[in-house]
């Protein structure tokens, strides 16, 4: 077994005989994916860290890791200060951190499948001062020597039934279709998977956590399609769901085919299609359209079969959850469970409902301290026990094909203290303000932020994520386009309008580092609203996810009566939507949990 300090020396000996001066090694896919199959994790291979997003660059004497602000405290436990310097963004960036860093004239290769056009025009900037320049490599220099790196997934491909996804695939790309005329264009790239997924009304397991299938794609304007994905992970079933204008061709015919779209005018996306897909289109003689996904909106938008789906797969998740936090309130005060064995069980209440495909991400089970850390993961090594009179935080969610769940509840064991209760309470005031919210059409979830933070800025106090992002049905638990963030953040998406039919989280918090944290996570519907005497279309939100607020830590005299009406409506919303699918004592239970403030 390599130590990371051979990996990276076998790297540095392998740029060498590139003759390459360096080498930037990002987290993520030929897909531009969140969370990535196992054969694309070339960061964590390389470095040890385990987190969901981050950057490493490599110099001959030189290297550093580049994560966020979620990330700080985990890079430094994960990857070794020995050859790794930690760097943070984004008061730095990749670019500028080589500018600075690496030799006059150096020659510096990245890997034109695993970056935007805009990062790689970006860097070059950068290093033209220098002198320096970015060379796109054939093959990645990691894959040379990583030997036992696994092979992509051979999972097939499942159909997404119509019923469930409320339109056929067919509807769909005949949609494209028109939009494409509207473009004057003659194709349009999809390279984002989860675009793939829902356009063609299939799914996949490439991908932890999220049930897509690694594949491309080519929307043509007369509504038929090219599918680019292994032949051996298409069954009779699929191929036959997919009909005579989808045709299919190996995930490795995808770059010669877009070489054959010379005279083209092309959509791709810029967020989304990396650079090595733009050379390919450019270098053909293809006119390139610089345009959004025509997926992503739509996807965005849900019908009223997703929408019904996600209906029972919330029912289903949170009477499952409701399960966990009732044997929680018995077993914690014991003294014996700890964040592992929290979340295995957990899993096991999901399990039960027969109908759970996979986790929707890995279940942050946080205990004390660690619930400081918006975005921890316990293994082995961190495994807190749940100690009396602390705070545990649970972030978790559910795929099941019907609907993607994710859901936070933060719980007291034993007694919390005057500041935790006025913290929770001001993070819930937070929540409500979000779930009342009215707002005109066109309003951008920027807009709506400060609604969830101006109980903690009233006491000096503010957390460090955004309060909501969008969720898929049977596909990513982070979806775009929307979002609830500040305008101008790291997080895109808070200038997106907010529509009726998207679906985001409601997810304000606070954390005191090295003590607790907390944070009250509903998903809610956009939906219309209607206001007597508007002059303007209103929206609103539809709360979703059905689960007990732990009124221990509630304060009740900081709580609005409007504010403590919503609180027992919510909570009776539990009850009806709930109750029904327990039984004995943990009905009992919710009946306690549930009953008015």
């Amino acid at each position: 077994m390599s130590t990371y300090a051979d990996r990276l020396a076998a790297l540095r000996e392998e740029l060498a005989r590139r003759r390459l001066d360096g080498f930037v090694v990002p987290l993520t896919d030929e897909h531009m994916s969140e969370y990535v199959g196992a054969y694309a994790q070339r960061l964590a291979w390389l470095t040890g860290f385990q987190g969901s997003a981050g950057t490493a660059a490599v110099l001959p004497s030189e290297a550093a890791i580049f994560v966020d602000g979620r990330y700080t405290i985990q890079v430094r436990e994960q990857v070794s200060p020995d050859q790794w310097s930690y760097q943070s963004v984004p008061q730095t960036s990749v670019a500028e951190w080589l500018a600075a860093t690496a030799p006059d004239g150096a020659r510096i290769g990245y890997d034109p499948w695993l970056h935007t056009k805009q990062w790689v025009q970006a860097a070059s900037r950068a290093l033209k001062e220098k002198g320096a320049t970015l060379v796109a490599v054939d093959t990645n220099p990691i894959d040379a020597v990583w030997p036992d790196k696994p092979l992509p997934s051979a999972a097939r491909l499942i159909v997404q039934p119509d019923a469930l996804a409320g339109r056929s695939s067919a509807q769909k790309r005949a949609e494209m279709a028109d939009w494409l005329a509207e473009k004057k264009a003659d194709a349009a790239v999809l390279s984002a998977l989860d675009s793939i997924a829902w356009t063609f009304n299939v799914r996949g397991a490439d991908v932890d956590r999220t049930p897509v299938a690694l594949a491309y794609a080519i929307v043509n304007a007369d509504g038929t399609a090219d599918l680019f994905t292994a032949p051996e992970k298409v069954s009779d079933e699929v191929r036959q769901h997919l009909g005579n204008a989808v045709r299919l061709h190996p995930r490795e015919a995808f770059a010669g085919h877009l070489a054959g779209l010379g005279g083209k005018r092309v959509a791709a996306d810029p967020e989304r299609a990396v650079a090595a897909i733009f050379g390919a289109l450019e270098g053909a003689g293809a006119t390139v359209l610089e345009l959004r996904d025509p997926a992503v909106l739509p996807k965005a938008i849900k019908n009223e079969a997703e929408i019904g789906g996600h209906r029972a797969a919330q029912a289903r998740d949170g009477a499952a959850l409701c399960r966990f936090l009732h044997w929680l309130s018995i077993e914690a005060p014991k003294g014996h469970l700890t964040e592992l064995s929290a979340a295995a069980k957990l899993k096991e209440f999901r399990d039960a409902t027969h109908q759970l495909k996979d986790l929707s991400f890995d279940t942050i089970s946080a205990a004390g301290p660690h619930a400081a850390l918006p975005h921890y993961r316990v293994d082995e090594s961190s495994d807190l026990p749940l100690a009396i009179d602390s705070i545990y935080l649970v972030d978790s969610g559910g795929q099941y094909q019907d609907g993607t769940t994710d859901v936070t509840r933060t719980v007291i064991v034993g007694t919390p203290t005057a500041e935790m209760k006025d913290r929770f309470t001001r993070v819930l005031k937070g929540h409500i303000a979000i779930a009342t919210a009215l707002f005109p059409a066109g309003t951008r979830g920027s807009q709506l932020n400060s609604f969830a933070r101006a109980p903690l800025w009233r006491a000096g106090l503010d957390y460090a994520h955004g309060t909501g992002h969008g969720v898929g049905s049977f596909l990513s638990v982070h979806e775009g386009p929307q979002r609830i963030s500040p305008a101008g953040s790291a997080q895109a998406g808070g200038d997106e309008p907010l529509r009726a039919g998207m679906i985001l989280s409601n997810e304000p918090g606070y954390y005191k580092a090295g003590e607790y944290g907390i944070r009250i996570e509903n998903l809610v519907l956009v939906e219309r609203r209607e206001v007597a005497g508007a002059e303007k279309p209103v929206l609103g939100f539809e709360t979703l996810t059905f689960a007990p607020i732990d009124r221990r830590l509630i304060d009740p005299s900081l709580l609005s009566a409007d504010e403590r009406v919503w609180l027992d409506s919510y909570h009776a919303d539990v009850a009806d939507i709930i109750g029904p699918l327990l039984e004995g004592e943990a009905a009992e239970w919710l009946r306690a949990e549930t009953a008015p403030l």
